[in-house]
């Protein structure tokens, strides 16, 4: 009697955007693997190719076009593989990408990614352009908008995550700022807060799969809130407290945050519970009150200052800041632009992704505002900017010159010799501090994993180079004498 299994189907998946993508990819691969799929890294080899996008720069969006367009022939040849685009783009453009990519079997916004699996099996039963998308911010009642942007985050897949003990923990949809540069509001929906007991336990699942680090997001995530049926409100600094309970989590970073809702609650709790990173990433995005008017980020530049001295008297040095800045933004001029020098300047930030400014279809910048700031001179500012930053964030370095830092090992850095990975001998290592400085060094793949003291005899404007402490550090820390 002989009997015939399954057909296994590969999967190829591309992902492109922020950690939220990420995160996102990680759950849709949970649910496809648990249908027998299989991962491949080559589209030839695929039966099922998805694309998670980002709709943040036109750069983004480009690249999944191209990637699209290289696949034209492919399915005219093989008609029955499945190409499917989700994510911010997805939701955006909607028919746009059935238009110019009509091979497209399917497009899922974020809200609907638990739709993936049975919108694949019904395309390869024939059905075609097929579209899952959340409703827009005008579509409906607010609570149903809401509903059509839920994810399903427990669903989890230690397989795609940076490192086997660091995961994302989403604690926030959505965003209510309103930016009129940021698309965000429209493709991921209102903000919401997911419940703190389904966190904690999300937590918990992820420390019984080897996580030492989690990583909470939020659009701006320190604006978390949640209010239960009885009316109990619990905050970011709130949530702080829960996780930190969480046996098995070494690490709890979070970003990205918006500067009004840094509260000194939350920075004291930063400042207390010793889990949790001193590093906290807060977008400026421009040094001008004019630029930030027009950009409609609810804050000025003696706000974001005022942030800063909290942000100094609770945490002292123990604190690192970086921001992001967009430089070329409509009608920005030169003044402008210096006045977002000096404020890089003066808050002399660990370090700042800097980007020129890039219009966005259904944006009120695009819809009112001209994007009317020459590419060259966006050009000349980013540059200009990036080598502020660059030169601050070296002579800040500086100072670990000859100082001992503590690292949680990531895995072989990007020049690592490969021999020497197949090996198990000696390489080149990377790991980060608790306040997320980047640190490489030579040692034993086993160091993997675990916290070890790094002695630092070299830096750069963005890394420090150090070589591993050999005395035993304690009963927190592992002593490499056993790691050797």
């Amino acid at each position: 009697m002989s009997t015939t299994s399954a057909p296994v189907h590969k999967l190829y998946i591309e992902t492109v955007g922020c950690q939220m993508n990420v995160l996102d990819s990680e759950m849709v691969v949970a649910d496809l693997r648990r249908r027998g799929y299989e991962l491949t890294d080559n589209t030839r080899d695929a039966d099922t190719i998805l694309f998670n996008t980002c709709s943040v720069r036109q750069h983004a969006e480009d690249k999944i076009y191209s990637a699209l367009g290289r696949l034209r022939l492919a399915k005219q040849k093989h008609p029955e593989k499945i190409i499917g685009v989700m994510g911010c783009m997805a939701q955006k453009d909607q028919g746009l990408i059935f238009q110019r990519a009509p091979y497209v079997d399917l497009i899922v916004g974020p809200g609907q990614l638990h739709q993936v699996p049975d919108l694949i099996e019904r395309a390869r039963a024939g059905a075609r352009q097929q579209s899952a998308l959340s409703l827009g911010r005008k579509d409906g009642r607010v609570d149903e908008i809401r509903r059509s942007h839920e994810s399903f985050d427990p669903l989890r897949d230690p397989s795609m995550r940076p490192t086997p003990f660091q995961a994302y923990l989403r604690i926030q949809i959505g965003c209510d700022k309103f930016c009129t540069y940021c698309i965000v509001p429209m493709t991921r929906g209102p903000e919401q807060g997911r419940p703190p007991e389904v966190l904690v336990e999300e937590a918990r699942i992820l420390a019984g799969q080897g996580t030492k680090e989690i990583t909470l997001l939020g659009q701006t995530v320190n604006s978390y809130r949640f209010k239960d049926s009885a009316g109990t409100v619990t905050d970011m600094a709130d949530l702080l407290h829960l996780l930190h309970e969480v046996e098995g989590i070494e690490r709890i970073k979070f970003v990205t945050n918006y500067p009004k809702d840094m509260t000194f609650k939350l920075l004291e709790t930063v400042r207390d519970l010793p889990k949790v990173s001193t590093y906290l990433h807060v977008p400026a995005q421009s040094g001008s009150n004019e630029v930030l008017k027009r950009m409609k980020r609810g804050y000025t530049v003696e706000d974001y200052l005022a942030m800063m001295e909290r942000i100094e008297a609770t945490l002292g040095d123990k604190a690192t800041v970086s921001s992001d800045f967009i430089v070329g933004f409509c009608g920005e001029t030169e003044e402008e632009f210096r006045q977002t020098v000096e404020l890089v300047k003066r808050c002399r930030f660990k370090n700042s992704f800097i980007f020129k400014y890039s219009e966005r279809p259904g944006t009120k910048a695009a819809e009112l505002l001209p994007d009317d700031v020459p590419e060259e001179v966006k050009k000349r500012w980013n540059n200009e900017l990036l080598a502020v930053q660059n030169a601050i964030s070296e002579e800040d370095n500086q100072r670990f010159l000859g100082q001992t830092v503590e690292v949680l090992v990531e895995g072989p850095s990007k020049k690592a010799d490969s021999d020497a990975v197949s090996e198990g001998g000696p390489l080149q290592l990377v790991g980060r501090t608790l306040d997320d400085r980047i640190v490489v060094f030579d040692g034993n793949p086993r160091l993997v994993g675990n916290t070890i003291r790094i002695g630092i005899y070299e830096v750069s404007a963005f890394t420090l180079i150090g070589t591993p402490v050999t005395q035993h550090v304690g009963p927190d820390l592992i002593s490499l004498d056993s790691a050797r």
